[in-house]
């Protein structure tokens, strides 16, 4: 494993770890009877997350853009496991962060910091439901990416077992065939 894949893995896994903490949240909101117990527990929350200091969201995304160099510079090799593995990992990536953009973001902003006079309690709890969605989706996303990193060291190894028994064998039968080519020769004689 080199710089590259430790910059995916560890970039995927630090989101995951943030996504599980926001996890707890959106279980409640998504999967159990909605209370307002539950709306003010879900705004206070990402009200909290929204109101982060700006290192906190600076270390956020710089850890996002050294995941998507991970993933460019994996690509560069340029061979069929980067294309199918590497490729597929660099959509679901793209895509995650398109949901965090389009979704996440502004529905946080919503949640957190509503316009007065325009987004009622109604326009943040739908909000809060629409965020614990996206959220949900990324986790997917970053899921399938860690399955496609492990997808692709498996078939690496797989192929250096298969090339190094085709070796062994190249090897075995070489030295058989140099003692019957040496027969041959005295018959010949």
């Amino acid at each position: 494993m080199g710089y590259r894949q430790a910059a995916v893995l560890t970039s995927v896994s630090f989101f995951l770890g943030v996504l599980f903490i926001c996890l707890n949240v959106d279980y409640r909101i998504l999967f159990t009877p909605f209370t307002e117990g539950t709306a003010r527990d879900g705004i206070e929350f990402y009200t909290t997350f929204y109101n982060s200091p700006p290192a906190i969201k600076a270390l956020l995304h710089s850890i996002m853009g050294v995941g998507l160099l991970g993933l460019v510079g994996k690509l560069h090799k340029w061979d069929d496991s980067a294309m199918f593995f590497d490729g597929s990992s660099l959509a679901a990536y793209i895509f995650a962060l398109a949901v965090y953009l389009t979704v996440g973001i502004p529905a946080c902003r919503t949640v957190a910091d509503p316009v007065p006079d325009v987004d009622t309690k109604d326009d943040q709890i739908e909000a809060l439901r629409i965020l614990s969605a996206g959220n949900t989706i990324i986790i997917v996303l970053l899921g399938a990416i860690l399955a496609l990193q492990a997808g692709e060291q498996w078939a690496r190894r797989i192929e250096a077992n298969i090339l190094q028994q085709a070796a062994e064998e190249q090897q075995q039968q070489k030295p058989a065939t140099t003692v019957e080519a040496d027969t041959e020769s005295k018959k010949d004689k």
